[in-house]
């Protein structure tokens, strides 16, 4: 099928920044969606099935909308993974439309991809979700988003974030430094998450009057979470003893969000996750949302989402 399509009035500007350098962000568009696209001046012609011809040409007229600013190839890619439709934030960024804007710095924050929509909309209505997929999804984004909005809207008293200090094979007793200094690189994401979402001052003021805390798994033992938002990621490096604790500490007026990769156990080869155990255990049970991403739920480098089907696709392990 071949489409054609007239920008107008046509503006060399916004031509210019919908096509990227060198044509970068057609060229993108074409490879994810095995299309081909010719332009003349503002005349474009698409050139694929017909259902992606379609939406390249979205696409292409929703960038062109947006282009009166140059255009990111990481934009491009959010177009690409999600629905073809975008608005603008407050900031000017442009954002998939999806969900409700949450209540964090990043007024253009919402849904990118429908898996996203579904995360959402599931960590608003359960008091327990969980978010299991491979890297670059957003599940540990989205659900600090979450925590921040709650917390905004007094919905929540506090954010407790958690993981498991068990990654890549090494363990604290290798790390230089005191408890504290050998902790902070596992929880530097969760950080990270924070500081995008509330800015550094707000962060740490909220540290000082104890809205915040961030602590390993192992720091949740006999304590019971009243009135807070906890989230525990990467939760594919848990034991079952471990998931069967954390879920147990949920106290009256709480949220839950466990976040994991099940493709990325860290631990000895002869344990089970907790992750994968609870899965299985839990998927029935009335008040409990599992949501699962798959690689099209991917909004990092298009690289990622290929490096994680090449690797879902692997029959046999690395040597």
């Amino acid at each position: 099928m071949i489409l054609r399509h007239l920008f107008s009035p046509p503006n060399n500007t916004r031509l210019a920044h919908l096509c990227g350098p060198t044509d970068q962000h057609l060229r993108s568009i074409e490879q994810a969606l095995d299309v081909k696209i010719a332009h003349r001046h503002e005349q474009f012609k698409v050139e694929g099935p017909k259902a992606k011809a379609n939406k390249a040409m979205e696409i292409l007229q929703a960038l062109y909308e947006q282009a009166a600013r140059p255009i990111d190839a990481a934009m491009v890619q959010l177009m690409l993974v999600g629905d073809g439709t975008v608005v603008s934030g407050a900031d000017g960024a442009i954002g998939a439309l999806g969900s409700e804007p949450l209540h964090t710095r990043r007024s253009e924050l919402r849904a990118r991809t429908p898996n996203q929509a579904i995360y959402l909309d599931s960590m608003a209505s359960h008091d327990i979700t969980f978010g299991i997929g491979p890297a670059g999804t957003g599940k540990t984004y989205l659900a600090v988003a979450c925590a921040v909005d709650a917390l905004e809207r007094s919905a929540v008293q506090r954010i407790v974030l958690t993981r498991p200090a068990v990654e890549a094979g090494e363990r604290l007793g290798f790390l230089p430094g005191d408890l504290t200094q050998k902790i902070d690189p596992y929880l530097r994401p969760l950080y990270d998450a924070l500081y995008d979402l509330m800015g550094y001052d707000k962060v740490h003021k909220a540290f000082e009057r104890q809205m915040l805390e961030v602590a390993p798994l192992a720091f949740m033992r006999g304590r019971t979470l009243n009135n807070a938002f906890v989230i525990l990621d990467e939760a594919q490096n848990t034991t079952t003893e471990q998931m069967k604790m954390f879920l147990t500490r949920i106290g009256f007026g709480s949220k839950a969000v466990v976040t994991g990769d099940v493709s990325q156990i860290d631990l000895p080869k002869t344990q089970l996750s907790g992750l994968i155990d609870a899965e299985r255990v839990l998927q029935r049970v009335q008040g409990i949302a599992m949501c699962r991403f798959t690689s099209a739920d991917v909004v990092r480098h298009p690289l990622v989402a290929s490096i994680v089907d090449a690797y879902d696709k692997r029959k046999t392990p690395a040597a």
